[in-house]
């Protein structure tokens, strides 16, 4: 899955078509605030299973102060967190998993290539790789800033138990 592999080359991405805005990414959704990892959807395609999109950083991400100290690198868990969130938005918008809330059930394969700095965009191009409905839905992603591939891998979504994790936090032992 190296660059000679693109899902989509980067620099075809339209990023002045936007499909989803941050209003829109929150109706399939449920991250807030400093969870939130996406700034818009340039892309959503279900008949390629495709999705784009993009998050733009900025000097004042909770994650600058402390990862490094006068370095300021965008985290790798952070990365995989905004490949996550494509994976549940183009899951949510085009049913595929049919559920309510969509969760991260785990990564392979991922492989950081490069860093991520404030004021960069980070664009994550995801495919869909394997479906189980109501199961699991496996993706390969790739991200990548300024066209450069800064991080890949494979990442599955779970349908998350909706009614259950609401009886826990309403009736917590």
């Amino acid at each position: 899955m190296g660059g000679r592999d693109f899902i989509v080359d980067p620099r075809e991405i339209d990023y002045s078509n936007i499909v989803a805005d941050l209003e829109e990414i929150r109706r399939a959704n449920a991250q807030r605030d400093a969870m939130e990892q996406l700034t818009a959807i340039v892309y959503d395609d279900p008949e390629q299973n495709i999705c784009i999109g993009y998050r733009d950083t900025s000097k004042d991400e909770f994650w600058c102060a402390g990862h490094m100290p006068g370095m300021p690198l965008m985290p790798g868990v952070i990365m995989c967190e905004a490949a996550a969130q494509i994976c549940s938005f183009h899951s949510r918008r085009n049913d595929l998993l049919g559920c309510e809330v969509v969760g991260f059930g785990g990564l392979d394969n991922v492989r950081f290539r490069g860093m991520v700095l404030p004021g960069d965009r980070l664009t994550i191009v995801l495919q869909v790789i394997k479906l189980r409905r109501n199961r699991m839905l496996t993706c390969r992603f790739q991200a990548f800033t300024n066209n450069a591939l800064v991080c890949e891998g494979e990442i599955r979504a779970i349908p998350l138990p909706i009614d259950e994790l609401r009886r826990k936090i309403s009736n917590p032992k």
